[in-house]
């Protein structure tokens, strides 16, 4: 029997700087599962490895032809299984702390470049206008074409304050454009508040961390305070939010749920890989002997009428909060349809400090949808004009990804058109593209200014 520390991860894949999201898990004893050795296949390796050893053209180490054949087995199942040396587990160790070094960008492989999935609020990527959908094909004069995603995430790490030249190609760009950046280190505010109007509040997520339950608390408590009585309504924006940590979806969703509601549930092929998480302490504090932060809050809280937003950009750990308060019909959701990534990767450490990331489950949400390769659909489907010739055109979804994991029970789609209503953008569709997006949460915001519309009209039909 071997002692494995156990790791979930709830992410879309690797970000510049390494802000993977997942949840750390209880020691778990787990036995290894004897199985016959497949000899014939272990002979052909063998052979390839001798081959490799004698003929090659350069001397090459034994630790470099093991490491390259354990990075093979795991990017061959699907694109969230990897190997992590010990520099890139330390890294996703440190990322969970919501501050890790970088660019703030979060990437994805396609056609052997780097896709930009989303910058991180905040971070350099952000700042110097890196956008969703620019395939990044140089990193300072190296050509990314050929280089792996995690050797690619590897070079744009660096000790902050050290700079790096992105050359990228974006659509109706006439020619490559080349952005230098300054590396730094990555502090994401996971939560941030205000008073949209007056009786109307605004919380978005930017990340699901160690401490976002906690934070949601005191932004929803300071809230009620700052407008001297219970909200008329909130907004909770998940739009470019990667994902985190498990607790931390299931804290967000039991903020709003009745207590012991279902939260989500995973399904895989061993016994601890089977879970339902509920509204419930035990599962959101995860028996590390904190306080229960949800206790204080308003009890208005549970029945304040609710609007999601969600974009393509939102997945996992974003998903499944979506998922949870739209299935319970707490919630309606709005925007575009969220990424799809439902998977669950497990971290099992290993020797000399390295680790595999390996999919172990698939999330579900309380109904039984499977989140993986489809996503969630939005009540009221609201595209940004700003970004949505971008969003069509260049928006990267799990369903895209090389070898993804499969859904498991529904069919795969592209984004979803039959919502039950669909707002109409402005007039302006052909300049859309050409129109800077407005930042979240301004009031220029349109998906935003939707939301509390429907949230106005909300409480007038409660009125009556």
């Amino acid at each position: 029997m071997r002692l494995l520390e156990k790791t979930g991860l709830v992410g879309i894949g690797l970000v510049a700087g390494v802000a993977i999201s997942l949840h750390f898990a209880a020691l778990a004893e787990k036995a290894t599962v004897a199985t016959p050795l497949p000899v014939e296949e272990l002979r052909a390796f063998s052979e390839v490895f001798g081959r490799i050893k004698s003929d090659y053209v350069e001397p090459v180490t034994d630790k470099k032809l093991i490491n390259e054949a354990i990075n093979g087995m795991l990017s061959g199942l699907d694109p969230h299984s990897a190997y992590l040396d010990a520099e890139a587990f330390k890294e996703l160790q440190v990322g969970t702390q919501g501050e890790f070094g970088g660019l703030g960008i979060e990437v994805g492989m396609e056609d052997g470049l780097v896709k930009v999935v989303s910058p991180i609020e905040d971070t350099p990527a952000y700042h110097a206008g890196i956008k969703s959908g620019d395939l990044i094909v140089k990193l300072d004069d190296t050509l990314v074409k050929g280089m792996s995603l995690n050797d690619a995430v590897k070079r744009m790490r660096g000790k902050p304050g050290s700079k790096i030249v992105l050359t990228i190609i974006r659509k109706d760009e006439p020619k490559p454009l080349t952005i230098t950046l300054v590396r730094a280190v990555i502090k994401v505010q996971s939560v941030k508040s205000k008073l949209a109007e007056p009786g109307y509040g605004f919380v978005r997520i930017t990340q699901f961390q160690e401490h976002t339950g906690e934070n949601l608390a005191s932004a929803l408590e300071n809230l009620t305070k700052q407008n001297q009585a219970p909200l008329k309504g909130l907004v909770l924006d998940l739009r470019n939010d990667p994902g985190g940590l498990l607790t931390g979806a299931v804290g967000v969703s039991s903020a709003f749920l009745a207590k012991d509601a279902l939260v989500v549930y995973t399904e895989g092929r061993t016994d601890d890989a089977r879970m339902r998480l509920t509204a419930s302490p035990e599962n959101y504090l995860r028996g590390n002997g904190k306080e229960d932060y949800l206790k204080n809050l308003p009890d208005y809280i549970k029945s304040v009428p609710l609007v999601v937003l969600v974009n393509g950009g939102s997945a996992s750990a974003s998903e499944i909060v979506a998922g949870a308060l739209q299935d319970h019909k707490r919630a309606v959701i709005m925007g575009t349809q969220t990424f799809g990534k439902g998977s669950v990767q497990t971290v099992l450490p290993l020797g000399n400090n390295t680790a595999i990331k390996l999919t172990t489950a698939r999330y579900y949400t309380p109904g039984g949808r499977s989140i993986q390769a489809k996503g969630i659909v939005p009540d009221i489907l609201v595209e940004d004009p700003s970004t949505a010739a971008l969003d069509s055109a260049f928006r990267l979804r799990e369903a895209d990804l090389d070898k993804h994991l499969a859904n498991g029970k529904e069919a795969e789609d592209k984004p979803d058109t039959t919502s039950k209503k669909v707002q109409p953008a402005p007039d302006n569709k052909g300049d859309a593209a050409k129109t800077a997006p407005a930042e979240f949460g301004s009031k220029n915001d349109y998906q935003l200014t939707q939301a509390l519309n429907l949230l106005k009209g909300m409480r007038i039909l409660q009125g009556k």
